[in-house]
């Protein structure tokens, strides 16, 4: 069974920096593709940020240049640097696990989600 546990989140004004975490257990870190979600309130689940297991990185252009996801594969821990913060930036946010290599966008293709970690950016 694989267990996901977001940390990191919090409050913090706009123009901000804010880094939120995903431990990864009980499963083969090397080989899993993580991702990033959020949602906002009376919002769908969207895209931030995804790692494939391969190397590859995508971003939604809606934080591209602001955010980076990374990975440190010696914590078998997942990270998502937030810079510039906005107040639409708000939402909590999800980390995700799957072992495809397939449409890392889209929220059907993993297998894991952790519980969320609210991210809450005043103005």
């Amino acid at each position: 069974q694989v267990l996901l546990v977001e940390s990191g989140g919090g409050l913090v004004q706009a123009g901000g920096s804010l880094r939120v975490s995903c431990q990864v257990s009980g499963g083969t870190f090397t080989r899993m593709s993580m991702g990033w979600f959020r949602q906002a309130p009376g919002k769908e689940r969207e895209f931030v940020a995804a790692w494939s297991w391969t190397g590859r990185r995508d971003y939604a252009d809606s934080v591209q240049g602001r955010f980076t996801i990374s990975r440190d594969y010696a914590k078998n821990t997942v990270y998502l640097q937030m810079n510039s913060l906005k107040p639409e930036d708000t939402a909590v946010y999800y980390c995700t696990a799957t072992g495809s290599l397939g449409a890392l966008t889209t929220a059907n293709t993993y297998t894991y989600w952790g519980q969320g970690t609210q991210v809450t950016v005043s103005s």
